[in-house]
C-alpha cells in the first residue's frame, strides 16, 4: 500500500515539474495531461485486476504497475490454500471410499437423529435409499420398539440385536449406537444372520444326535434290564433269540449313526482333493447289488451307464455318495416302483449321476432343508427304513469336496430327480 501511494506521488510530481518548465497556461495543461494518463493507466490496471478477481484462480495479470507485489501476495496465499483443499478433499475422497469398503453397515445422524448420508452395505441391511431418506430420522428407517428404546438411551455399551423383514427376507441384524463429532450420531450396523443360523444347527444337532442314539440306547438297555431282572428258565430259548436280534439291531443303527458323523466329519475338515480317475461304472455296479438286496425283488431298476466315464476324485467317498442316492430311492419308493439310475456326460462336458424314482416324493418346502443333518420329512418312516438322517449331507459334501454340486428335484407324490454333477475339469475317459 505504501509503494502504490509512493508511485502515485511519484507520478504527480513528475507531472508538476514538467509543467513548470513551459508558461502557467501550457504547465497546467501538461500537468493536467499527466495526471489523466496517470488515471487512465490506474484505470487499466484496476480494470485488469477486477477481471482477474472474476477468474481468481488464473495466475494474475503479468504487469500491473505498483499492484504487482499486493496480487503476488495474494496469489501466492491462494494457491497455498487451494492446494491444501485439494489434499483436504483427497484425503475426504479417501475415508469415503474406505467406507464404503467396510463390511459392516455405517449410518450418519445429526443432533435431531436425521439420516445424514450412509454406505453401500447400510442400504442393503436397512434398505434405506440415500436420495430419498437423507434428511429424514432414523426411526422412520428403523421402526421398532427395541430400537427405538435403545436409541433413545444415554450410553450405548452394547449393541442391538435386530430380526428385519427386507422384502421377505428375514435378516439379523447387530446394531450400535455411538456419539462422535459435535452432537453427531454413528450407527454401525453388522449382518448376523448367517452366524445365528450356524448356532441355530448347531443346538438342533446336538438336540437330534442326543435324539437319534437315545431312541436304540433305551430300545438296548430295557432289554438288557429285561435279561438281566427275570429268571434264566422264564424265558425260552426262541425269545432269548428275538431279544438278542433285537439288541444286534439297535446296537448296529447306533454304530452307523457314529460311523456317518465321523465320516461327515473328515469331510467337513479335509480340503479338496485331485485324487485319481475313478470308475464311476464299477461303484454304480457296486450300488446296485446293495440296492437290489434292500428291494428284495420289490423294484424295477433302470440303467443307462457310460462305462467309459471317470471322475477323478476318491473312490472310497464317491461310492458313499452314489450309495446313499440309490438305497434312499428304494427306501422312499412303494413296491413295484421304477428306479432309473444314470450316468452321462453332458454337451458342457460335465457329467451327470442321477437317480430318478416313482417314490412318494418330496413337498417343495422341505427340499431346502433335505442336506441338513438328521432333518427328515417324516421321522417315523426314516427311522423305519433304517436311515441315519446324514446320508444326503455325506453325499453334499462328497459332491463339494470334487467340486461339483448336488440338485434336487422333486414333486410331493410324483417321485424325485437327485443329481451329483461333476465340472468338465474332474471328468476323464477310461
Amino acid at each position: 500500500m505504501i509503494k502504490t501511494i509512493t508511485t502515485l506521488a511519484l507520478w504527480a510530481l513528475a507531472a508538476w515539474l514538467l509543467g513548470s518548465w513551459f508558461e502557467p497556461t501550457t504547465g497546467w495543461i501538461v500537468f493536467t495531461f499527466g495526471l489523466l494518463t496517470m488515471i487512465i493507466v490506474s484505470a487499466i490496471q484496476l480494470h485488469q485486476i477486477s477481471r482477474w478477481v472474476k477468474n481468481i484462480e488464473s495466475p494474475p495479470p503479468p504487469s500491473v504497475g505498483p499492484w504487482d507485489d499486493v496480487l503476488a501476495v495474494i496469489y501466492r496465499k491462494l494457491k497455498r490454500d487451494r492446494s491444501q483443499i485439494e489434499q483436504l478433499q483427497h484425503n475426504l475422497e479417501g475415508m469415503m471410499l474406505a467406507a464404503e469398503a467396510l463390511p459392516d453397515g455405517a449410518i450418519t445422524l445429526n443432533a435431531q437423529m436425521e439420516v445424514t448420508w450412509c454406505n453401500k452395505v447400510a442400504v442393503e441391511h436397512t434398505g434405506l435409499n440415500l436420495a430419498t431418506d437423507r434428511g429424514f430420522s432414523i426411526f422412520n428407517i428403523l421402526r421398532t420398539p427395541e430400537f427405538g428404546a435403545y436409541a433413545r438411551q444415554r450410553e450405548w455399551d452394547k449393541p442391538l440385536l435386530l430380526h428385519l423383514n427386507h422384502h421377505g427376507h428375514e435378516r439379523a441384524l447387530l446394531v450400535q449406537l455411538s456419539p462422535y463429532g459435535a452432537d453427531q450420531f454413528l450407527v454401525v450396523t453388522r449382518d448376523v444372520t448367517q452366524v445365528e443360523t450356524l448356532e441355530r444347527t448347531r443346538k438342533d444337532f446336538v438336540a437330534n444326535v442326543s435324539h437319534e442314539l437315545r431312541t436304540p440306547l433305551t430300545v438296548l438297555a430295557g432289554f438288557l434290564e429285561t435279561l438281566h431282572d427275570l429268571p434264566e428258565e422264564s424265558l425260552s430259548k426262541e425269545q432269548r433269540e428275538q431279544y438278542h436280534q433285537l439288541m444286534m439291531q439297535q446296537a448296529r443303527h447306533m454304530q452307523a449313526i457314529v460311523d456317518d458323523l465321523l465320516t461327515l466329519s473328515t469331510l467337513e475338515s479335509s480340503p479338496s482333493l485331485a485324487g485319481e480317475p475313478v470308475q464311476i461304472s464299477q461303484l454304480v455296479e457296486k450300488a446296485m447289488q446293495q440296492a437290489r438286496l434292500l428291494s428284495k425283488g420289490q423294484h424295477v431298476f433302470v440303467e443307462n451307464i457310460d462305462p467309459d466315464l471317470c471322475v477323478k476324485g476318491i473312490a472310497s467317498e464317491l461310492i458313499s455318495a452314489i450309495t446313499n442316492l440309490l438305497t434312499n430311492a428304494v427306501r422312499y419308493t412303494p413296491k413295484d416302483g421304477t428306479i432309473t439310475v444314470s450316468w452321462y456326460s453332458t454337451e458342457s462336458g460335465s457329467a451327470i449321476y442321477s437317480v430318478q424314482d416313482t417314490g412318494i416324493g418330496i413337498a417343495s418346502q422341505d427340499i431346502p432343508r433335505l442336506t441338513e443333518r438328521f432333518y427328515r420329512v417324516d421321522r417315523g418312516r426314516s427311522r423305519a427304513t433304517g436311515g441315519t438322517g446324514l446320508g444326503l449331507a455325506i453325499t453334499k459334501h462328497v459332491a463339494m469336496r470334487h467340486n461339483g454340486e448336488l440338485s434336487i428335484r422333486s414333486r410331493l407324490g410324483a417321485g424325485s430327480l437327485f443329481c451329483l454333477e461333476f465340472p468338465p475339469e474332474r471328468v476323464c475317459k477310461a
